[in-house]
């Protein structure tokens, strides 16, 4: 069965021992709290971390309008980049500003740009399955107060989002291969 949204946060919710929604625009308290922090949550969530589900790669074009000083080109970030990847622009003076009402990368090299970065993922059937309940548990978190006035219940939902965040991080890493493999600490004691 495919993930939704309020799936999600009804697993939040369920942490809590809150009663579940049937949709976020329910006339419940319960849909309004939800409502009010899902996107937010889930955005920040995304921004933490270096998700493989998450990752995009692009080439940029230049803005038509020239950067007023100090840079000569500047290249929009897509409207989805919620954050650039290392190694973003590798090897180039750059920095990342407003230039024309829009997020943009400043610098002086290239007709083209190529860069990785972590995209607002709006489709849940896209999450890892750990996300998604690392997202849950954040969920709890993040209303436990609100909902539930109980400080233990609080405290509970803040530990399940740590081990959660955690175990997500440690699979996700998992399924990347190192591009470097480490070096040896009995050699680099020896140099």
């Amino acid at each position: 069965m495919a993930t939704s949204d309020v799936q999600i946060a009804n697993m939040g919710l369920q942490k809590l021992g809150a009663a579940r929604i049937g949709s976020f625009s329910d006339d419940t308290k319960n849909a309004e709290e939800i409502n009010a922090c899902y996107e937010v949550l889930r955005d920040a969530e995304l921004r933490r971390h270096n998700w493989n589900f998450a990752r995009k790669r692009v080439t940029l074009a230049p803005s038509a309008v020239d950067p007023d000083f100090d840079y000569d080109y500047a290249f929009p970030l897509p409207a989805d980049c919620l954050r650039l990847l290392p190694p973003a622009v590798h090897g180039l003076d750059w920095r990342i500003e407003s230039h024309e009402g829009q997020s943009s990368i400043l610098t002086n090299d290239g007709a083209t740009l190529e860069v990785n970065y972590i995209f607002r993922v709006t489709d849940p059937v896209r999450f890892d399955a750990l996300f998604a309940e690392m997202l849950a548990c954040r969920i709890a978190d993040h209303l436990s107060e609100s909902l539930t006035q109980s400080k233990a219940k609080g405290e509970k939902a803040m530990l399940d989002y740590r081990v959660a965040r955690a175990e997500a991080r440690r699979i996700n890493a998992f399924e990347n291969i190192s591009e470097e493999a480490p070096e040896d600490p009995w050699l680099a004691a020896r140099r």
